[in-house]
C-alpha cells in the first residue's frame, strides 16, 4: 500500500466516521473512551495528510500528529479499558496502567523541550524526535497500548491487542524507520474491530 496526502485524508475520514457511529451507539459512559478511539485515529490520519500536504517539517501538523501518537495514546487505550472492566478483573491492569502514565509523561517532556519534525521517505513519512532511553519508553509505550488490550476481560479487545501487536511486529520489519507512522495507520484500520463490539454492547 502506497501511503500519501490522499490515502490518509481517505482513510481518516471513513475511519472517524465509523468512530463517530461507535459513539452514539455507547450507552455507558464508560464505554465512550474506547468508543471514541476510531474517531481520534481516523482524526490522527486526517491529521497526517495535512503533513503530506506540508512537505513534512515541523509546523503545526506535525506537532498535533506527534501529540495524538505520543503523550496521548499511551494513556488514552489503558484507562480506556480499565474503565470498561469489571472491578474484580481491575488489578491485572495496574502496570499497565502506571506504564502508559510514566510514558505520556516522558514523551509530553520531550515534546515541550524539543521539535518533532517529520520527513518524508518515499510513500512513508519518519518522525524525528530527540529521545533518550527510547528502548525503555518503547517499551513502556507498547506495555500500555498492547498489553492493556491483551489483558482485557473483553474478548474483541483481546483480538483488538493480538492484531495491533501483529501489525507492529509487521511495521518494525517493513519500515523500522518510518514505523510510528505506518503502525499508527494499521492500529486505525484495526480498531474498526470495535464497531462490531460496540454493536454487541448497544
Amino acid at each position: 500500500m502506497c501511503w500519501n496526502a490522499t490515502a490518509d485524508l481517505a482513510a481518516g475520514t471513513v475511519i472517524a466516521a465509523v468512530g463517530a457511529v461507535c459513539v452514539v451507539r455507547a450507552r455507558d459512559p464508560r464505554e465512550l473512551p474506547l468508543a471514541a478511539l476510531p474517531l481520534l485515529l481516523g482524526a490522527h490520519q486526517v491529521v497526517e495528510a495535512a503533513v503530506w500536504k506540508a512537505g513534512g517539517g515541523s509546523g503545526p501538523a506535525t506537532l498535533a500528529w506527534a501529540v495524538i501518537a505520543l503523550p496521548l495514546l499511551p494513556v488514552w487505550v489503558p484507562l480506556g479499558v480499565l474503565l470498561v472492566t469489571p472491578p474484580g478483573r481491575r488489578a491485572r491492569l495496574a502496570v499497565p496502567v502506571a506504564a502508559g502514565l510514566a510514558t505520556a509523561a516522558a514523551l509530553a517532556y520531550r515534546l515541550a523541550g524539543g521539535p518533532v519534525t517529520a520527513h518524508i521517505r518515499g510513500h512513508t513519512i519518519g518522525y524525528v524526535l530527540d529521545l533518550p532511553y527510547a528502548p525503555l519508553l518503547i517499551g513502556g509505550y507498547l506495555l500500555a497500548t498492547i498489553g492493556a488490550l491483551l489483558l482485557a476481560a473483553d474478548r474483541a479487545l483481546r483480538l483488538l491487542g493480538a492484531v495491533i501487536a501483529a501489525g507492529a511486529a509487521l511495521c518494525v520489519l517493513l519500515w523500522r524507520t518510518e514505523f510510528v507512522s505506518t503502525w499508527c495507520a494499521f492500529a486505525a484500520v484495526a480498531s474498526l474491530i470495535l464497531l462490531a463490539r460496540t454493536r454487541r454492547t448497544a
